[in-house]
């Protein structure tokens, strides 16, 4: 059974997440952490969690977004770990996508941000990685990665009428 999600309101959401220490990698307890989040992202139809999300403060995130999605953009990360990632923007350019959250859910939000980042990270063996992202695969780890410094995609909305429920997202703005 998996962890429960946490919920906009508790404070771990609020937090900058703690560095992961390099000698935690490819522990016992660092493996069963992965585990946790894998098990609560796959309950609950998620695409990515932060172990923020499990009320674990630790600058660990997942994503794994199959190419035929429910968002209908081609677009694929296999599961990939990111372990205390920093976040470049490559591009001042915007776009806005309709994003949802484990831990705001019912709610959809239209956040605009940055188009084309760049995000270093260490993965699951604690080596460096980098990978360039672009369109819809850009927002994701955005929305991912904002976990681990205690932003919500609820914070990035600039214009606070597409704020919506779920129910009134499908009837009125699902194109």
């Amino acid at each position: 059974m998996s962890k429960d999600i946490c919920r906009m309101g508790h404070p771990v959401l609020r937090k900058r997440a703690e560095v992961v220490d390099i000698s935690e990698i490819n522990t016992e307890d660092f493996e069963q952490l992965i585990r946790e989040m894998k098990e609560a992202m796959a309950q609950h139809g998620g695409i990515g969690i932060a172990a923020p999300q499990i009320g674990i403060s630790k600058q660990v995130a997942l994503i794994d977004l199959p190419e035929s999605n429910r968002y209908g953009e081609k677009v694929s990360l296999p599961l990939t770990i990111f372990i205390n990632p920093k976040i470049n923007v490559l591009t001042p350019l915007e776009q806005g996508f309709w994003e949802g959250c484990l831990s705001v859910p019912g709610l959809r939000g239209y956040v605009e941000r940055p188009r084309e980042v760049e995000v270093e990270y260490l993965d699951e063996n604690g080596q460096n990685k980098k990978i360039k992202a672009e369109g819809f695969l850009a927002t994701v780890l955005q929305h991912e990665l904002d976990h681990l410094f205690g932003v919500l995609y609820v914070d990035r909305i600039k214009d606070m009428t597409k704020l919506v429920f779920q129910e009134e997202y499908e009837q009125f703005f699902l194109r």
